[in-house]
């Protein structure tokens, strides 16, 4: 059986060690095996799963979601309904982030095209972030 050092299992699942250390406190990955000199060492499946993780990360899924696929996952005879359901809820997530993502592009492009490229004292973009009502009386939150 083919076991992998906390540093092995980070390189071979494409995540930084802090994260598996964090994956395992809250519970999506077991808690590896040890030596007696308390290193941690994982199965290959560990690693799937950390991998798994990660993809599930990189496709913007939260950690509740991503617990909530792992626990399906687990259960191989279980509908895939739910997992559908949550996979159609990232993608209403996404839009609804493209979307703010797109009014954010056009705020910006309206500050630089009345830019005048004069002085900071009178630049549009300075001015509009000093006081976000002078574009076009929106305010938009931040996108994470």
């Amino acid at each position: 059986m083919t076991t992998y050092s906390i540093g092995k299992a980070a390189k071979a699942s494409g995540c930084k060690v802090q994260t598996i250390r964090y994956y395992e406190q809250i519970g999506l990955v077991p808690e590896p095996f040890r030596t007696e000199g308390n290193q941690r060492y994982y199965r290959q499946e560990e690693v799937d799963r950390i991998g798994f993780i990660r993809h599930a990360r990189a496709l913007g899924f939260s950690l509740a979601a991503i617990k909530e696929i792992l626990t399906l996952a687990d259960m191989p005879d279980h509908s895939c309904k739910e997992a559908d359901a949550i996979a159609k809820a990232q993608i209403t997530t996404i839009e609804q982030r493209i979307a703010q993502l797109e009014a954010l592009k056009m705020e910006l492009t309206r500050m630089v095209e009345h830019c005048s490229g004069g002085k900071v004292a009178n630049c549009r973009v300075i001015q509009v972030l000093a006081d976000h009502r002078l574009c076009a009386g929106q305010h938009h939150d931040r996108v994470d």
